[in-house]
């Protein structure tokens, strides 16, 4: 029986990075997100490269109707999913607390926090009555430490952290692997979004700097997800050469050459 991997967040980025290597692996993916048009084009590419099938469902994961609509239809299309990546998420706006937009707050809370728990509320059950599943949630190292001006960011992310060790705790009766991947500096669409379309202010956040790609957190991705079935990896903390933390990076030109 094929298997079936459900992305969240997957119209660019980890997300997409993540449907593709697991389509190439032979996972039927279904991948969701805001931009239907994205998710057609994705799904149009995925099919012409790989016999597997590919599912969209487009839908903002801070709608909770939304996310219930769409995944009661998905449980008609599929007998089960494997793997859950509850990828969406975002930065909005990097003020200080006092100068801080709420509607970015909210933005963020409703996407990172409430999102995840929307979607990850419809498909937990499937996986506890089948005894076995993989959910893979993607956080940050702002889970790890805070830093200037990322305050509710930040605050998203360490509750994603929590959050993936009480369902690790909560869904271990069942045999369902729970993983969180933390990811440093990583040269996506994420500046862009936090600055609002400013290409020129994100493009400046990785001057210098071999972040990481896309890529690089879907080969992490599959390689939790292949591991032996007695084997889990909890917790996973991923930056470039050059990031020790979320607040301490060097430029590549300070390397220490030999």
């Amino acid at each position: 029986m094929s298997k079936t991997i459900l992305v969240t967040g997957a119209t660019s980025g980890f997300g997409k990075a993540i449907a593709e290597r697991f389509a190439k692996e032979g996972y039927n993916v279904c991948i969701t997100g805001r931009r239907k048009d994205r998710l057609e084009k994705i799904k149009a590419e995925l099919e012409k490269q790989y016999p597997v099938r590919i599912i969209i469902h487009a839908f903002d994961v801070r709608v909770r109707k939304q996310v219930e609509d769409a995944m009661n239809h998905l449980k008609t299309q599929v007998e089960r999913i494997d793997i859950l990546v509850n990828n969406a998420g975002l930065a909005s706006g990097m003020s200080p607390i006092d100068e801080g937009n709420i509607d970015d707050w909210e933005t963020m809370i409703d996407t990172n926090v409430k999102g995840l728990l929307y979607v990850t509320r419809q498909i937990a059950p499937l996986m506890r009555a089948q005894a076995s599943g993989h959910i893979i949630n993607i956080g940050s190292t702002a889970a790890k430490l805070v830093y200037r001006h990322g305050n509710v960011y930040c605050a998203t992310k360490y509750a994603v952290d929590a959050l993936n060790q009480a369902m690790r705790i909560d869904l271990l009766p069942y045999g369902i692997k729970v993983t969180a991947i933390n990811p440093g500096m990583a040269e996506t669409e994420f500046s862009l979004v936090r600055f609002k379309g400013d290409e020129e202010r994100a493009k400046n956040t990785y001057a210098g700097i071999n972040a990481l790609r896309a890529e690089d957190i879907a080969d992490i991705a599959w390689y939790c997800a292949s591991l032996p079935p007695h084997v889990c990896i909890n917790d996973l903390i991923v930056t470039c050469l050059t990031q020790a933390t979320s607040v301490y990076a060097i430029k590549e030109a300070e390397r220490v050459k030999p």
